[in-house]
């Protein structure tokens, strides 16, 4: 029984502790919903856990009739020779006009996806996880500028994240 009630109290920690962002990450304000949907490439990240061996990964974001986000992402595996694809959903956090939003692909659980830096025209991003270990630069195009790539590197160092796990992405 104790067990039991413990489990009880610690459960919404739990499901909320996903929630948050890196110490001096704030998301982007005026963020428009409608100019974000769409595709996107994944040009770097943080190496991570449910991405391991993906290449060719995309994510399409488009508007649910309930004002929330429809989120397909979609990687190949080439080792093992098939594509991974994982549907979620995501809803903000704050207001609409603030790129902080959570996403879940395993409900009810969330994550943290905060835009922290975005393109004025939306052709690049650049993405938070809850803490520092998830970090991704998105991209309109499969291939982006050095000079773009470059500062994302320095963005990133600078927010303390290890640049020493990011890896490139092949999208070719």
């Amino acid at each position: 029984m104790r067990f039991r009630n413990l489990f009880l109290c610690a459960l919404p920690l739990l499901l909320c502790s996903c929630l948050g962002m890196p110490k001096g990450i704030n998301p982007v304000n005026n963020f428009d919903v409608g100019s974000y949907m769409g595709q996107w490439y994944e040009i770097a990240r943080m190496d991570n856990s449910f991405e391991k061996g993906l290449n060719h990964v995309t994510a399409n974001y488009s508007l649910n009739d309930d004002k929330t986000v429809k989120v397909v992402n979609q990687g190949y595996h080439q080792q093992k020779g098939e594509t991974k694809i994982a549907n979620g959903t995501a809803k903000f956090v704050d207001s609409p006009n603030t790129g902080y939003l959570k996403v879940s692909f395993f409900k009810p659980f969330y994550s943290s996806y905060v835009v922290f830096k975005l393109d004025p025209n939306y052709q690049y991003a650049y993405v938070s996880g809850y803490n520092n270990k998830y970090l991704w630069l998105l991209s309109r195009t499969p291939t982006i500028s050095d000079a773009v790539l470059k500062d994302f590197y320095q963005t990133a160092k600078a927010y303390g994240y290890d640049t020493s796990k990011i890896i490139q992405v092949e999208q070719e």
